[in-house]
């Protein structure tokens, strides 16, 4: 059976920093990459980021996908933590404001539009050769992000 792969992950420069997102998608023979950064923004933000952006690329969304994600925040909140989220007014479990609310809320919508999309964690720094790529791929774009702030203070 036909399957698509994606491997996310997001990264920082202090928290919050400047930061990147990255993702790998894999279907069959094909692999897609995406990164993107942002000058100022916190690690969660870009490992939700990454998922959304990953998913917004799958066009064939009656085929199963699979989301492999070192973030326990992403693989945790989006299988578990949601539905309490919402019965609760979107606070935590302690009573705070959830926090990312709006990416939740546009993750949760985009999944609707499929089928059948399933959340894995995976260990990070782990000889995953796709989640390695996806940190590179976080890391060059966040750097980016801190090379165009650092050019805009300076002119």
């Amino acid at each position: 059976m036909l399957e698509i792969t994606l491997y996310t992950d997001g990264s920082c420069l202090g928290n919050p920093g400047p930061g990147g997102w990255g993702y790998t998608l894999e279907y069959g023979n094909y692999r897609i990459f995406g990164a993107d950064g942002h000058p100022e923004t916190t690690c969660n933000i870009m490992e939700l980021t990454a998922v959304i952006e990953g998913l917004k690329k799958i066009t064939e969304r009656h085929i199963p996908v699979t989301v492999y994600s070192d973030s326990t925040y992403v693989v945790n909140g989006i299988t578990s933590w949601i539905d309490g989220w919402k019965r609760r007014g979107w606070k935590t479990s302690r009573g705070d404001k959830v926090a990312n609310r709006e990416l939740w809320l546009e993750l949760e919508e985009l999944l609707a539009s499929f089928k059948n999309v399933k959340f894995q964690w995976v260990q990070g720094h782990n000889g995953n050769e796709w989640n390695e790529w996806c940190d590179t791929l976080a890391k060059e774009a966040a750097e980016l992000a801190k090379m165009k702030l650092q050019m805009a203070v300076e002119s």
